[in-house]
């Protein structure tokens, strides 16, 4: 098969709706409409990624999705962002939608006085975010006005710059390694419209380098692609046809605690100001997902897909043991569901097939009698008659 036919079976957009994953509809254009197959999917990037930052040592937290306008001039996002950004007005007030999460990140680290033993602090957030992107170049979930960055903000002394970017390295390479991705690195260093002055810029850029070359990391130079409020380390994904994503980045910001007057009690008992790392792994949760779904080609591993196991019922006479089944498989924890159609089972295994099912379970007389099925994978074919418990084991295995 050509790359192009390739690409093509693999368009995200047409999967997501052959597989009913995802919507758009002009009533909300870029912003998407995620079904319930599409849910799962959403919901178990989520949970991994919750339990992932709890093990690594970061605090949850969830800031509102609009903050008046006073706040995003205080940040310097009005200044170099605001074509992008949303807003109304309440109460003869002006407010913005956030287009970043940064802010109410900075509200939070503020909200009580702080010492140099509590850092540093990790503060992870699933924010949604929303940016005026052109409507031109929205397309599918890979390009939208309305998404959910997996943000993180980490306050740290200049001491614990290193040390931290070091283990936000590893925990984005941990990510990675699940989905199968290798990935490149990119140091992006200061733009034409940077905020603060040049030597804290050199500074900054120079502890980022510092920790790549100690990791002995292959990186290359992005000259003057930095955020307006500092460098930062891009990911560049590459998917299983060799495509390049740009997905995770670091980014070092020795600008908005000053500008919040973020401060902490040092060890000399003097007021000092935290610097702040900038963090995403994902990315955003929905172009993460439109890149998973181009690389795997909807054939998702079997924790993702939103149906583990189809149980397929030869006549009615089988229909009522599938949901017993169905029932003793679901509270082992797995996504199952029933065919109960009355079509020829032929058809039920083109149909599972063509939809990506990793499972199918064929129930007739002889599975009833010997309380087993006869188990099929996707694309595999069959793999014979097996016990409940077997299954359940090898389900669970698999996940």
């Amino acid at each position: 098969m050509s790359i192009e036919k390739e690409v093509e079976k693999r368009n995200h957009r047409k999967l997501g709706q052959e597989l009913e994953l995802f919507m758009s509809m002009e009533e909300a254009p870029g912003m998407p409409f995620f079904l319930p197959n599409g849910m799962v999917i959403r919901n178990e990037l989520e949970n991994y990624w919750k339990q992932k930052h709890q093990k690594a040592g970061y605090q949850e937290i969830k800031t509102p999705i609009m903050m008046k306008q006073q706040l995003w001039e205080q940040s310097g996002h009005w200044d170099h962002y605001h074509e992008n950004m949303y807003f109304s007005n309440v109460d003869e007030q002006n407010y913005a939608i956030k287009p970043m999460s940064c802010p109410g990140a900075v509200l939070i680290f503020n909200s009580k006085r702080r010492s140099y033993r509590e850092l540093p602090i990790r503060y992870a957030e699933l924010g949604l975010v929303h940016r005026h992107e052109l409507s031109g170049s929205l397309s599918g979930l890979l390009r939208v006005r309305s998404f959910t960055q997996d943000d993180a903000h980490l306050f740290v002394r200049e001491d614990q710059i290193e040390s931290e970017v070091d283990k936000v390295l590893d925990l984005i390479d941990e990510f990675y390694s699940e989905f199968g991705f290798s990935y490149k690195l990119e140091l992006s260093t200061r733009p034409e419209d940077f905020m603060g002055s040049v030597e804290i810029w050199d500074k900054a850029e120079s502890a980022l380098e510092s920790v790549l070359k100690k990791k002995e990391l292959p990186y290359q130079i992005n000259q003057g692609d930095g955020a307006f409020y500092g460098p930062k380390i891009d990911f560049h994904i590459l998917d299983s046809l060799g495509r390049s994503w740009q997905c995770g980045t670091v980014q070092l910001d020795f600008q908005m605690p000053g500008k919040f007057n973020c401060q902490y009690i040092g060890e000399d008992n003097k007021p000092q100001i935290p610097i702040m790392i900038h963090r995403a792994i994902y990315g955003s949760i929905e172009r993460f997902m439109a890149i998973l779904i181009e690389h795997f080609a909807g054939e998702f591993p079997l924790w993702l897909s939103p149906v583990q196991a189809r149980i397929l019922p030869i006549s009615d006479a089988h229909v009522s043991y599938a949901y017993q089944l169905k029932e003793h498989l679901e509270i082992a924890g797995l996504r199952i569901e029933v065919d109960d159609r009355v079509e020829k089972i032929g058809l039920k295994i083109r149909e599972a097939e063509k939809q990506k099912i990793p499972y199918m379970m064929i129930i007739g007389d002889q599975e009833v009698e010997n309380k087993s099925l006869a188990m099929r994978k996707h694309r595999e074919g069959n793999l014979g008659q097996m016990k409940i418990e077997a299954v359940v084991d090898q389900l669970r295995g698999e996940k």
